[in-house]
């Protein structure tokens, strides 16, 4: 029995609830399992657990029946080995898994119609075709299959053994199959360019690019071994931060009980922070892209497609790792080794000042990192999620991977809504918006959220030069005032204020959300894919507590039509001040393409910060070890004050380079 609520469960739990629900006869051999997860128990439940007490242990399933289409959602008892619930979900399309993916690109390729699709083409080698299944969303659906559980398919191919599929997309040519059956059901045909001829390789075994030998090598270690704990359980312990971390097959990693420890005393800061969904809309009408947006987490998750980490590549420096456990969509337990990344890393000056009289105090800030990786076709991104000394939360998301790209006929002009990378090659403009779930309970579970803007006052006699800036805190009262927008001229920012305490200097204290990367969806109000996801529509969201409100799109957003999430949660307009309440922050690129691009992408980086603002009495991090005290000596101890001498001496040694501000 794990020794904590929120454990995820293992292969052994996996296992149980399979054999309880085979032995209850319900499980019919027809079945497929979309996801298996831990049914973690009321917020309220896990906050007034103590250790010692009995861990209930229950896994949730989502299950359908290929044989007539139909959902349930099914809870066992796992200490009980008990089938709790098999209800029956009308209406409801459950995710792809990364199973059906292969079993349907194995099935078409055995399809005579396929075959000779293909071949009218020149493609006769099916080892170098790579076909591509998608979702559906209900308004782009064939009029006469809507009641299917659909795929449609892109097909590429490799220009040999080992190349890139993506470097060669094979236009005007789509297959629609049932999911349930592997059914091809149509082969859609447009006309189109013939393959460009694209530099599109990126291995140097392809690229004959060598690898430069002027940078030397850059090796992080750390003599005494990190200084951050995981417990068995899943317990991550580094500098004042505890945390627990979860896994899932859809939203891959998920921090629980995220605390500062002040002193003795273990102060929470948030519950539950995970990605709850991101939706990746192609921004071109054209055959090739117009069904093209991809619910990465409610359709398909990125748990699923999360990848093994390998040090010195994906991680470098003094690492421990944890793996994940998934089913397949047999219900079968299988491992992601090395799924998780715990590492520190210096993250340079954390702060610093220079006395003429009492010299230098410098501090190094340092952070502690936990990251996953997930292969989204294409696309890979690389999630991190950062704990600094000084109380800062960073999310960081780093996209890269290939484009999609299309060919151009000889001569022809490049559509508006891409751009040109490649010779008669050209990439869609898309976007990739991120919905984060920051459920964050400062100092406890009653706080109010106010949005806080600066101005600029008015020029008087008060303010003769028109110098001065004020600020603005707003209440968000009631969920009818959920969704936000960032406003850059004036500095918005989100604070989650605690309304049960306050700091030394009579504030409450509180987190506040800082929002560089938010993005504008740039749908038309009517536009179809925007109705199915209404929550990129605004930049941050306020909602009360509810444990069932966790997808923001809904529940099961497969080829959805509308929205059973936030607009559904917030359309009872509950009252949102001194409440348990959830952040949500819908962030992203925006990515007009480039030629740097292609063939494969340099790293595009978005993120997102959790500061205190408040939360502490003073600077947190003035008991940040001086840099160079494991050697026997402090920085700057030899150069003495910051006088003009001891700068002149500092820089004939090489130790001071330029001026200071």
């Amino acid at each position: 029995m794990p020794a904590h609520p929120l454990v995820p469960l293992d292969a052994e739990e996996f296992g149980r609830n399979l054999e309880v629900l085979r032995g209850s006869g319900r499980l019919v051999p027809s079945m497929r399992f979309a996801g298996v997860v831990l049914a973690e128990p009321p917020k309220a439940d896990v906050l007034a657990w103590r250790t010692g007490d009995d861990v209930p242990r229950r896994a949730r399933s989502i299950v359908w029946d290929r044989a007539d289409g139909r959902t349930y959602d099914v809870l066992v008892d796992l200490v009980a080995g008990v089938v709790e619930r098999f209800e029956h979900l009308p209406g409801v399309t459950p995710n792809f898994t990364l199973d059906e993916f292969h079993e349907a690109e194995e099935a078409l390729k055995r399809e005579p119609r396929v075959v000779e699709a293909l071949a009218a083409r020149g493609l006769t080698d099916l080892d170098l075709v790579l076909l591509d299944t998608w979702t559906f969303g209900a308004a782009v659906m064939p009029e006469q299959w809507r009641d299917r559980r659909l795929g449609w398919v892109d097909v590429w191919r490799r220009e040999m053994p080992g190349g890139s599929p993506y470097a060669h997309p094979v236009s005007g040519l789509k297959f629609i199959l049932d999911m349930n059956t592997y059914e091809l059901l149509d082969v859609e045909e447009a006309p189109a360019a013939p393959d460009a001829p694209t530099r599109g390789e990126y291995d140097p075994a392809l690229t004959g690019i060598a690898g430069r030998t002027d940078l030397r090598t850059l090796d992080i270690t750390q003599p005494d071994g990190p200084s951050f704990t995981i417990s068995d359980d899943g317990e991550l312990r580094w500098a004042n931060w505890s945390v627990r971390l979860g896994f899932t097959h859809r939203e891959g990693l998920v921090l629980h009980q995220l605390a500062w420890h002040d002193g003795d005393e273990r102060r929470e800061v948030g519950y539950r922070l995970s990605f709850a969904e991101m939706v990746v809309p192609y921004r071109d009408p054209s055959f090739d892209h117009r069904r093209r947006t991809a619910y990465d987490i409610g359709e398909w998750g990125l748990g699923y497609m999360t990848t093994s980490l390998e040090l010195g590549c994906d991680c470098l420096g003094e690492i421990r790792y944890v793996d994940a456990v998934l089913t397949d969509s047999r219900g079968e337990a299988y491992t992601v080794p090395q799924a998780i990344c715990l590492h520190e890393e210096d993250d340079a000056v954390l702060w610093k000042h220079v006395d003429e009289r009492a010299g230098a105090q410098v501090r190094r800030s340092r952070r502690m990192v936990v990251s996953f990786h997930a292969t989204v076709a294409n696309y890979e991104y690389l999630v991190y999620w950062r704990l600094y000394l000084d109380g800062t939360i960073e999310c960081e998301v780093r996209a890269t991977g290939i484009m999609v790209t299309t060919p151009l006929p000889e001569g022809a002009p490049t559509p508006a809504t891409g751009v040109l990378v490649d010779e008669r090659t050209y990439a869609p403009i898309h976007q990739h918006f991120l919905v984060a779930r920051l459920d964050l309970d400062v100092d406890g579970q009653h706080a109010t959220v106010h949005e806080v803007d600066t101005h600029v006052a008015p020029t008087g006699p008060d303010n003769p030069h028109g110098l001065a800036l004020t600020t603005t805190s707003t209440p968000v009262r009631s969920e009818r005032e959920a969704g936000r927008d960032v406003d850059w001229q004036k500095q918005r920012v989100w604070k989650v204020a605690s309304t049960r305490r306050t700091n030394a200097v009579g504030t409450p204290t509180a987190y506040k959300l800082t929002t560089p990367d938010a993005i504008p969806h740039l749908f038309a109000p009517d536009a179809p894919q925007f109705l199915r996801a209404p929550v990129i529509g605004h930049d941050v969201w306020v909602t009360r507590h509810h444990d069932d409100e966790l997808w923001p799109a809904g529940d099961h957003p497969t080829q959805s039509s509308g929205d059973e999430g936030m607009t559904r949660w917030t359309a009872d307009d509950e009252p949102l001040e001194d409440t348990d309440v959830v952040l949500w922050h819908v962030f992203g690129i925006h990515h007009v393409p480039r030629v740097e691009d292609w063939p494969v992408m340099p790293q595009d980086a978005v993120a997102f910060r959790l500061k205190p603002a408040g939360f502490f009495d003073r600077n947190p991090a003035l008991d940040a070890p001086a840099p160079g005290g494991h050697h026997g000596r402090h920085c700057h101890s030899d150069h003495g004050s910051g006088t003009a001498s001891g700068a002149a001496s500092g820089a004939a040694s090489g130790e001071v380079g330029g001026k200071t501000g």
